[in-house]
């Protein structure tokens, strides 16, 4: 597919001394309502910018940027805290069946004493290895 002929490229903000800018103000905020184009404010003397002279819809949209990364934080609170609330639950269900099931395996090894001597199977003292970390549990 072909590029348009007249690509909107955001031109980079150009820098002017306040002296300057405020001579030339109304071509400035001409320039930035009918071409989009953005100028920083300098200290006469010093490059670092002190303000900007920017298209109203650029104010606007970081006004409204303002505003969202509010509402987002306000949501995203919500859900860390419906996150937290069921990774809590889902540790008390999984601490309640890991009990449940290391009760189970001291029961099944238990019936298993009683029925063969310990240490007369080798497959067996492998297994009961295997198990050791749940049942010290």
């Amino acid at each position: 597919m072909a590029a348009p002929a007249l690509a909107h490229e955001p031109t980079p903000p150009r820098a002017l001394p306040m002296r300057e800018a405020r001579t030339r103000l109304t071509q400035l905020i001409a320039m930035a309502e009918l071409t989009d184009t953005v100028t920083m404010v300098t200290r006469d003397g010093d490059p670092r910018p002190i303000a900007a002279i920017v298209p109203a819809c650029a104010a606007r949209t970081a006004a409204q940027a303002r505003a969202d990364a509010d509402r987002l934080a306000t949501v995203t609170a919500g859900w860390a805290r419906r996150l937290d609330e069921l990774h809590r639950q889902s540790s008390r269900r999984h601490a309640v069946e890991l009990r449940a099931l290391t009760d189970a395996l001291a029961e099944v090894w238990a019936e298993l004493d009683r029925r063969v001597v310990p240490g007369s199977d080798p497959a067996l003292a492998r297994l009961r290895a295997a198990h050791t970390d749940l049942l010290r549990a």
